[in-house]
């Protein structure tokens, strides 16, 4: 059995009417992934704050474990008070958070460094900290000069930074929330392989995700959490996908092997529906798209990391400058994107956090948002109609009531994204634009999103989404487009959409 290095004794979480973890109770080896697993809200992110110094617990206390263990004399476990990250980072433990943590004002070389900047003769050494990231940045496969700045990195090359910055601080114990969340196969199947590397050199792992299919590849050992308490623990060759499931909601998730159909198109109009001729962003000066899909129908957008799905997503919405025309049911979509909200286009962008929400406020804020301007005559807001509207959209997401007036932080993923879906539906859009939909969310919570999407195409709205999780795009999408740098590089659609030829056209391949 592996060596245990920190223990987790009866650890409890309380916030204001809210009991996070209770009494939870594992230990982390060396040389084992150990994946946490659970629903959107079940403690899994709190554990790990809790691991890596991020907050302390209300109760219960880590060890430090000291010991050669099973058959080389007993293991001595250490109380360990963690009051800070830096704390952690001396005890060996490096956290990568799911809601991303770097120094977007800071390039690359500075923020995988920072608060470990090598000095020469008292001046910080440039060069040395440049060549010192471009080696961790090599060992995640990203090809980035270290000289770029954070803030212009999108998300998924911002995790994998996060990744870099994690492995270069060389601690004994690593823990990763959802660090796949944002990245194609490809990458994803790097970083996986990454971990296995480590684990086979001694380092012990905790690994947060919703994906279990990752788990099913990786994970030495599995623990469950369900409402902030330990569900089971599973290991070798007990880890199942629907035994996780049932420990997880108390029941198993049929894994559907084919495609979900929505409705179909509800018109063959050619002019209905969105129409991209000739669209070129800034983003992707070299490549032109001609695109159209039809009211009623899920078209997914693959491929891998840069090649151009939310540059497009980003001009249809407006974000970003682009040449060419864009229409919707005949008109041309232009001006700000507040202009293309009001002419019924949704978007949820890919970093939630940080473009979809605000944060501090209440979910019943964030949800009203879009709104207000139709609830309002002469700048006074109809507030009992506001607070009907806010109810039904939530429970058309079944959220909890009492979520209402919590700030979104304070939030799971998974609720947080359901608050993004709840602003749009009160709007019955005609376009919706959605960038990773499901990105940081448990498995109910996506099938209630995905449920969400389908009502909303059967309701006769487009629906254009970016993903990069393969079993999404095949379950999801009556049409799947795949971008290569910039530009379509071929279609799929029906029986046709399979991980296979999706990847080889994402990397530039054709299919025979």
């Amino acid at each position: 059995m592996p060596r245990t290095v920190l223990r987790a004794c009866h650890v409890s979480r309380d916030y204001v009417g809210v009991q996070a973890l209770d009494s939870v109770s594992l230990d982390v080896r060396a040389g084992e992934v150990l994946a946490i697993v659970g629903e959107n809200g079940a403690g899994k992110s709190t554990l790990l704050k809790i691991l890596a110094g991020v907050i302390e617990p209300s109760s219960g206390t880590l060890q430090e474990v000291d010991g050669e263990g099973p058959g080389h004399g007993p293991e001595r476990g250490t109380d360990l008070r963690l009051r800070n990250t830096r704390e952690a980072r001396e005890h060996g433990i490096a956290l990568v958070h799911q809601e991303l943590n770097l120094a977007e004002n800071l390039d690359v070389a500075g923020s995988i460094m920072l608060g470990r900047e090598p000095h020469r003769l008292g001046w910080m050494d440039t060069a040395a900290m440049r060549r010192e990231a471009a080696v961790w940045l090599a060992r995640v496969g990203l090809d980035v000069d270290p000289t770029t700045l954070c803030g212009s990195l999108s998300i998924a090359r911002r995790q994998q930074v996060e990744f870099a910055k994690a492995l270069s601080a060389r601690a004994r114990i690593l823990i990763l929330d959802e660090p796949t969340s944002s990245l194609s196969a490809h990458e994803t199947e790097r970083l996986l392989q990454i971990m296995r590397e480590l684990r086979d050199a001694g380092q012990a792992i905790v690994f947060v995700t919703h994906h279990l299919n990752e788990v099913l590849r990786v994970a030495d050992r599995v623990v469950v959490l369900r409402d902030g308490c330990v569900a089971g623990e599973l290991a070798g060759a007990d880890i199942k996908r629907g035994r996780i499931e049932e420990l997880m909601v108390g029941k198993s998730f049929a894994v559907p092997t084919t495609r979900v159909a929505s409705a179909p198109s509800v018109t063959s109009d050619s002019t209905r529906g969105l129409t991209l001729r000739r669209v070129v962003s800034t983003h992707r000066r070299r490549a032109a798209v001609d695109l159209h899909v039809a009211p009623g129908d899920i078209v997914g957008l693959a491929g891998l990391v840069g090649a151009g799905r939310t540059e497009l997503l980003e001009a249809i919405a407006g974000l970003a400058r682009c040449v060419g025309e864009i229409m919707l049911d005949g008109s041309p979509l232009m001006g700000s994107v507040s202009s293309r909200v009001d002419a019924g286009v949704a978007i949820v962008p890919e970093d939630r956090a940080r473009d979809g929400l605000f944060l501090g406020d209440p979910v019943a804020v964030n949800v009203s948002v879009a709104w207000l301007p139709r609830g309002s005559r002469a700048g006074i807001v109809d507030r009992t109609a506001e607070q009907r509207m806010v109810t039904m959209a939530m429970e058309r997401l079944r959220m909890s009531s009492a979520a209402r007036d919590r700030a979104v932080q304070t939030l799971s993923g998974g609720n947080q994204q359901k608050t993004l879906f709840a602003r749009w539906l009160a709007m019955k859009p005609r376009l919706w634009l959605l960038d990773e939909p499901t990105r940081g969310v448990d498995i109910a919570a996506r099938h209630e999103i995905h449920q969400a999407i389908r009502e909303a195409a059967g309701g006769g709205a487009v629906v254009l989404f970016a993903s990069s999780e393969m079993e999404e795009l095949e379950v999801l999408a009556d049409r799947v487009v795949v971008m290569h740098d910039g530009s379509i590089a071929g279609e799929l659609a029906g029986g046709s959409i399979d991980s296979a030829s999706i990847l080889r056209l994402a990397t530039g391949g054709v299919l025979a």
